[in-house]
């Protein structure tokens, strides 16, 4: 008898002691780290090439989710907004397809006509500027097509990479279409290898999570994870 309680009293002090130096630590870190991870700042795995030269496969992009608001936690319920997503702006979001997590950039505003023309963006009308970039720093990493084309695409004042892939086929002649009132339009810069509003639509306002700042790591997947140094702590321009 006096074993089984020695047993029991030895059980419940371990049960407490885990309790006491695992479980609740842990519990607190969760519930700190939780609801920032939510509603403030975040991070996402880029597991495709949909938004290259500027994010590669096996980027992990910091984003900032108070870029625009102040969410509930664990909701997409506004607090409060202080700002708009810009033209040009990398942006995390909620697909309008499947609800997966993607990250695009935001090339139509609401109420914006927007369209493709040979892989050439239009807005309102207007093409967008374009000059062919040097593709020596970028083409080893565009193992999707033999011959990548790069160019630079200015949307209004802001210059951002894009790659074209010849010989892929996809839609490159899209539209015209209106923006409507409280939705985007996303593109990826790998325009002809991107799942975007071309395809699901645009994007609500709502669905929107933050924008991508900086690549705060990267591993090269098809390299066994071999670590691209020169990618960590970069910023996300423009």
């Amino acid at each position: 008898m006096k074993i089984t309680e020695w047993s029991k009293g030895r059980t419940r002090g371990a049960l407490v002691a885990v309790w006491r130096e695992v479980l609740r630590p842990l519990g607190l870190f969760f519930l700190v780290i939780a609801p920032l991870k939510s509603a403030v700042v975040d991070w996402n795995w880029v597991p495709t090439g949909s938004m290259k030269p500027t994010i590669m496969v096996g980027d992990l992009v910091l984003v900032n989710k108070l870029a625009y608001d102040l969410k509930v936690p664990f909701t997409t319920r506004h607090l409060s907004t202080w700002a708009e997503p810009a033209r040009g702006d990398i942006v995390v979001f909620f697909s309008p397809g499947d609800g997966s997590r993607l990250v695009k950039r935001l090339v139509g505003l609401p109420g914006d006509t927007v369209e493709l023309r040979r892989d050439q963006l239009y807005i309102d009308g207007l093409r967008q500027g374009y000059a062919l970039a040097d593709p020596a720093p970028f083409a080893r990493d565009v193992e999707e097509d033999p011959h990548p084309l790069f160019a630079t695409e200015r949307l209004g004042t802001r210059d951002h990479l894009i790659v074209l892939l010849p010989s892929r086929p996809a839609w490159r002649t899209f539209g015209p279409v209106v923006v409507p009132a409280g939705t985007y339009f996303m593109m990826g810069d790998s325009r002809d290898n991107s799942l975007d509003s071309r395809y699901f639509g645009t994007v609500p306002r709502a669905s929107i999570v933050g924008r991508a700042t900086a690549v705060v790591a990267s591993f090269d997947l098809s390299r066994y994870l071999l670590p691209r140094l020169s990618r960590f702590m970069t910023p996300l321009s423009p």
